[in-house]
């Protein structure tokens, strides 16, 4: 037992004994060589005082090193911090022999050491070049052998700042990769056609098809941090369609140790376009608007309830009431914050249309602000099921909005929709006729009305995201609707933060719209998708067109017929100007649309809608009727 734990330390040691002795042994040859540098090149010096002098340095050698612990690095791996020890090591030895040869000249140092300081310089250099050099040229002859036995993947580093710096070294200096940079990319025209590491700096123009061929490129690797999804997307997008595998280096946070590895960079998949923004809540007025608040979020278990839940918990409020009529899925978020030791929360089912139900909740825990979440969103659902946008995104946002005045809620936030605008169905329609309720009660009570506008989010429950990794799943074809059909898009995380960022800023009657940056067909969201998921469209997944949905647009639009938008401190965060209407009119005529709800007329209810909404002209629906009878 003895013998093996005894052969177990030594192999363990081992190695770490030979890089200790092999440091030593290159001292000792440079101090050879700084003597026979410091007399021309000839053997003029006293030979048996330098073989007198090596037992000495080769102790200091042996202390210096261990001091730093440079033996404990693998040759094959050294970098950037085995670099930053040897000279330390280095130094320190120097150290060493200029204080015990000064010790031995003025007070007769117990320990004989009288070397000339010249000497002592010229081996400090040699130190340098030699151990650093030496070790390099290991790790280079390593990963040589290494790099015959493998096969070679050329790539191209797009960003040549710090991050694609430090991709290049991580490379570079991973003898296990098989990868050889070969050049990079840069928008920055300061930094076009210059080297970096001896490598050329090319423009996005450059790197066309013949380039790709000709250069044998088999990757490009995306090094830029805090990159939003619109340019990831667009920069995939580019590549994937010139066959061009595309690669992504983690977020800083996930670097193991504050170091990024070349094994860390991973394949763009889609999950890299739902959110690598990281989001601020350091703004001192978002700290100051829900700090020591209750807080009540309406549809709390849904994609934007839950994250608006989520961001919350950044702030020391001090209630959240999460409300929802889904079990389930309020049931996994309590467990979510439980698992995550949020504390100060409550869970509360219940039905945003019952009035009793929505009273007690309020009375109950009173809050000072509200997120109204909760709403039907499915388009063709919606259309097929007049009624019940009409109960739900209607009558819920009056029964909530109403309560918020009676019982003096400082600031009610309706989460609305750019399917709002102009509306072409029913679900968009019933959103518009929500914003319209929330504008007539401005100035009502204490309560400070507030709307957020924004497009369909990535991810979400409904979204074409889920969807899309199903039917690849099951083998395809992706669904779309039509060719030309595009979409707004903004991550979840990203649409919540500017959530509650207008929300502080929100004085009361605003209604917020975001900017959503450029609109995306869906088609070429599926064919990304599908080479993302390491697929081939056509030939491995094909993409069918199924004509639109009842009351679909092909595009859609994030400001209404009359309304113009000014700007706001918030660079993502614009103001939508609307036109004026007639509050008392509109708010009559919305509440005699939720009594017409009762009778379950579709016609009639819709027909009443497109009174309220006059923009409200359907598309590709049955209701299209209504339209030819007015005109």
């Amino acid at each position: 037992m003895f013998k093996n734990k005894l052969y177990q330390v030594s192999q363990k040691y081992a190695s770490k004994w030979l890089v200790l002795l092999f440091d030593v042994s290159i001292v000792i040859l440079t101090f050879f060589l700084a003597y026979f540098i410091r007399y021309n090149f000839k053997f003029d010096f006293d030979f048996e005082k330098y073989l007198s002098e090596i037992p000495f340095v080769f102790l200091a050698a042996v202390i210096s090193f261990f001091i730093v612990g440079t033996y404990k690095g693998i040759v094959r791996f050294t970098g950037t911090k085995d670099v930053v020890n040897t000279i330390i090591g280095t130094n320190i030895l120097a150290t060493i022999l200029l204080l015990t040869t000064f010790l031995t000249r003025r007070y007769d140092f117990i320990i004989p050491c009288n070397i000339s300081g010249s000497v002592i310089y010229i081996h400090l250099l040699l130190n340098i070049l030699f151990l650093i050099s030496s070790k390099f040229l290991i790790k280079s002859i390593y990963k040589s052998i290494i790099s015959k036995i493998k096969t070679k993947t050329s790539v191209l580093i797009y960003g040549a700042g710090s991050s694609g710096n430090i991709t290049y070294n991580a490379i570079t200096n991973d003898i296990k990769t098989n990868i050889e940079v070969v050049g990079f990319i840069d928008d920055d025209e300061g930094m076009i056609n210059k080297k970096i590491n001896m490598l050329n700096v090319y423009s996005l123009d450059r790197i066309d098809k013949d380039f790709i061929k000709k250069n044998n490129i088999d990757e490009i690797i995306i090094s830029f941090q805090n990159i939003n999804y619109h340019r990831l997307l667009k920069i995939s997008s580019n590549f994937l369609e010139k066959s061009v595998k595309v690669k992504i280096v983690p977020p800083v946070k996930q670097w193991i140790d504050g170091d990024l590895q070349a094994s860390q960079i991973k394949d763009v998949n889609i999950e890299d376009l739902l959110g690598r923004e990281p989001i601020s809540f350091k703004n001192p007025v978002l700290v100051d608007e829900y700090s020591n608040k209750v807080v009540l979020i309406t549809g709390a278990a849904g994609s934007i309830g839950s994250e608006i839940a989520r961001n919350l918990c950044n702030f020391r409020y001090k209630k959240l009431i999460l409300v929802d009529v889904a079990e389930s899925q309020l049931y996994d978020i309590q467990q979510e914050f439980i698992q995550n030791k949020i504390e100060n929360f409550e869970i509360v089912l219940a039905d945003v249309c019952s009035i009793i139900r929505m009273e007690q909740v309020l009375k109950d825990y009173r809050p000072e602000i509200i997120f109204h979440a909760a709403a039907y969103k499915h388009v063709p659902l919606m259309e097929n099921n007049p009624q019940e946008a009409i109960k739900v995104n209607v009558g819920g946002t009056i029964t909530i909005a109403e309560l918020a005045v009676k019982y003096s809620v400082e600031k009610f936030v309706m989460i609305s929709t750019d399917k709002a605008v102009n509306p072409t169905n029913v679900m968009g329609a019933s959103k518009r006729v929500a914003e319209l309720y929330i504008r007539c009660l401005k100035g009502v009570g204490r309560t400070k009305f507030i709307t957020t506008r924004f497009g369909n989010v990535l991810g979400s429950n409904g979204s074409v995201i889920p969807l899309f990794k199903k039917q690849i799943e099951s083998g395809g074809p992706l669904t779309v609707t039509h060719r030309e059909i595009c979409r707004y898009f903004m991550t979840i995380p990203e649409a919540c933060s500017l959530v509650l960022e207008a929300a502080a800023m929100g004085n009361g009657g605003e209604i917020f719209v975001f900017d959503m940056g450029e609109s995306v067909r869906i088609i070429d969201l599926a064919i990304n998708m599908i080479k993302l998921s390491g697929l081939n469209y056509p030939d491995d997944i094909d993409i069918k067109i199924t004509g639109l949905r009842p009351g679909e647009k092909i595009c859609e639009e994030l400001l209404a017929d009359g309304e113009n938008i000014k700007p706001t401190y918030h660079e993502k965060i614009m103001i939508a100007k609307s036109k004026s209407i007639d509050i008392k009119l509109i708010k009559y005529k919305i509440l005699d649309l939720s009594n017409t709800n009762l009778m379950n007329q579709n016609i009639e209810i819709v027909s009443q809608m497109k009174d309220i909404v006059p923009e409200y002209i359907s598309n590709n629906s049955k209701f299209e009727i209504l339209d030819s009878t007015n005109n």
